[in-house]
């Protein structure tokens, strides 16, 4: 931000300028006449107007329809903008402890979905004291501190939509659990549902034509839809012999955190509402996944990072 003179019409205004970047690179200066606001004031200005540029640019590059309608986008990319400032602005030791408990929430919940019974508190345990649980098995205490080594590399990027990402993220997940850390060699069945998943000898063209349908629409499908569709498509798969569900989640929260969105949790209460979503993919409706997905990137950035905002 900086201060600037102009004359118009013979008389001259003391103007204040900022530039910011939108999420094409391109840089957008916004300027206003300086009417002895006060710092605090101006930066609220010009937070605002950032928002709007973005909002602007936003509803010319994404699809509005009756998931993603306009007043849905303008919420998204409020969300997204305050969710950026948030890691801006804290001290390194807060970031830390907000997504120290993030990651906690998520394993936990994440874990939970899949038949795991430590409690959030055994989980707190695994993750930031170390310790083992007595009495639990050692799957679930392995399945824990597994996550939290993808989680932490998830917010450090480290992860591309990538057969060998993909592939890596699972074999990280199945550490001490499963030697089977590729691609499935037998079939495999989602317990619960209809839906035939590929055969093993088709996986990895399944996975490349899935990857390649990402690549074709990572510009131009919101990163919310693109996300949900990802997941719904990989679940379909079912590419890897036990932890599908587990990495298709991370999933989610990689195409998000590589769009400057937060990630979300989808809870385990919510068990039977997401995979009634998954279903419903399979026959063909992906509007309730899309619509469940977006529901829970609003729900965990209220729970987990909206609440800091205003201190910041």
């Amino acid at each position: 931000m900086f201060f600037t003179n102009k004359t118009i019409n013979g008389k001259k205004y003391k103007y204040v300028v900022e530039s910011v970047r939108l999420p094409n690179g391109k840089v957008k200066t916004l300027e206003k006449i300086y009417k002895n606001e006060t710092k605090e004031e101006l930066n609220t200005f010009f937070e605002e107007k950032e928002k709007l540029e973005n909002i602007k640019y936003a509803l010319e590059k994404f699809k509005i329809d009756h998931i993603i309608t306009k007043e849905q986008l303008e919420k998204i990319e409020r969300i997204r903008l305050d969710y950026r400032k948030l890691l801006r602005k804290l001290s390194k030791e807060n970031i830390k402890d907000l997504l120290d408990r993030f990651t906690c929430n998520f394993t936990y919940e994440s874990n939970a979905l899949e038949g795991n019974s430590l409690t959030l508190k055994d989980v707190a345990i695994i993750l930031f004291e170390k310790l083992s649980i007595e009495g639990k098995d050692l799957r679930e205490i392995y399945e824990t501190s597994n996550s939290r080594k993808v989680v932490d590399l998830l917010f450090k990027n480290s992860f591309n939509i990538s057969h060998k990402d993909i592939i890596r993220m699972h074999k990280i997940l199945m550490n001490d659990i499963d030697t089977r850390v590729s691609y499935k060699k037998i079939p495999n069945i989602i317990l619960g549902s209809k839906v035939k998943t590929v055969a093993p000898e088709k996986v990895y063209s399944a996975m490349d034509d899935l990857i390649k349908w990402y690549d074709g629409n990572k510009e131009n499908v919101h990163p919310i839809r693109l996300a949900a569709l990802f997941h719904g498509k990989f679940e379909q798969i079912h590419p890897f012999e036990d932890g599908n569900g587990r990495v298709g989640r991370f999933l989610i929260n990689i195409i998000l955190l590589k769009n400057k969105y937060p990630p979300l949790v989808i809870r385990k209460s919510q068990r039977i509402a997401y995979l009634k979503t998954l279903s419903d993919l399979d026959n063909g409706y992906y509007d309730n996944l899309e619509r469940f997905i977006l529901e829970r990137f609003k729900e965990t950035y209220n729970k987990f990072f909206g609440v800091y905002v205003k201190y910041v």
